[in-house]
């Protein structure tokens, strides 16, 4: 017996998790998209303070090694405890393509993990300022706070977009692969790599943007802050609008075009798309994969 799935047994697990998922309530959606939101943010704040000054000190490559090594713990909450993350639920495409689910399920579940987990983080975001750790270091982790969100907030379209693809395309590999492995243990190592690899390579995720941003606009606020990041010039590019406009919006397409296409349909079609009409084979599947 092998200690993990394979990329068949993964396919129909992943789809009849998606019908799961599309048939939730909304509150029970909202809860666990909430704590999904929470769970990313946490890494995300983790993150910032361990990577706020290790550049100076091990150089670019290294301090960006460290930071995706510390936000991997975002997924690995949110799959091992338990929740919904936008990100991985464009992984419900498959149960839509095997035609297990109807395409506004799909889209209704996204909407309300959407907006979970906007509130989830933005719940520690609050908590987050409440704490004042912004102010750790003589301000500089606000500093690094503070250039993160606005980095953020002036990427141009294409940027944020197909940076957008490749995150979401790890990420989903990420929860993939996760899948795959049949103990804590094989989920964690699988998920640090590839999580790792894509905060390391500045991709965009929109839900862990959900903290970084909102958190740059309550720092913008204090002027001693933005002063020591030498930000006065372009802090007035750090906005609400410009959070949508110039990040939410494309990074949103792209996380689902990377996702949903890169490795819901792909792998669809792989493993699933000859099996669309054998509803009973794939039942029997799902209950051999799961022993």
């Amino acid at each position: 017996m092998h200690n993990f799935h394979s990329p068949e047994e993964i396919a129909v697990i992943t789809m009849e998790s998606g019908v799961k998922k599309a048939n939730q309530g909304v509150s029970e959606i909202l809860i666990s998209a909430f704590l999904a939101g929470a769970y990313v943010a946490m890494a995300a704040e983790a993150s910032t303070i361990v990577g706020h000054d290790i550049a100076k000190y091990l150089g670019y490559g290294m301090a960006k090694f460290m930071v995706g090594t510390v936000f991997s713990l975002g997924l690995l909450l949110v799959v091992i405890c338990g929740s919904s993350l936008f990100t991985g639920n464009t992984l419900l495409v498959m149960a839509s393509l095997n035609g297990r689910t109807t395409w506004r399920k799909v889209v209704r579940n996204w909407g309300w993990v959407f907006i979970g987990n906007f509130i989830g983080a933005l719940t520690v975001v609050f908590f987050m300022y409440q704490t004042n750790l912004w102010q750790a270091n003589d301000n500089l982790v606000g500093v690094s706070i503070l250039k993160i969100a606005t980095s953020k907030v002036n990427l141009t379209f294409s940027e944020a977009f197909f940076r957008g693809i490749m995150c979401n395309w790890l990420v989903c590999l990420g929860v993939w692969a996760m899948t795959a492995a049949k103990d804590i243990m094989g989920k964690v190592a699988v998920c640090y790599f590839i999580i790792m690899a894509f905060v390391a390579s500045g991709f965009e995720h929109v839900i862990a943007n959900m903290y970084y941003i909102p958190m740059g606009l309550l720092v913008k606020g204090h002027s001693q802050i933005v002063h020591l990041a030498g930000l006065e010039g372009v802090i007035s590019t750090l906005s609400v609008g410009k959070m949508f406009t110039n990040n939410f919006i494309p990074v949103l397409l792209g996380n689902i075009i990377g996702g949903a296409f890169f490795v819901g349909t792909l792998y669809w079609a792989l493993h699933l798309r000859k099996r669309k009409a054998e509803p009973q084979k794939v039942q029997l599947e799902v209950k051999s994969a799961a022993k």
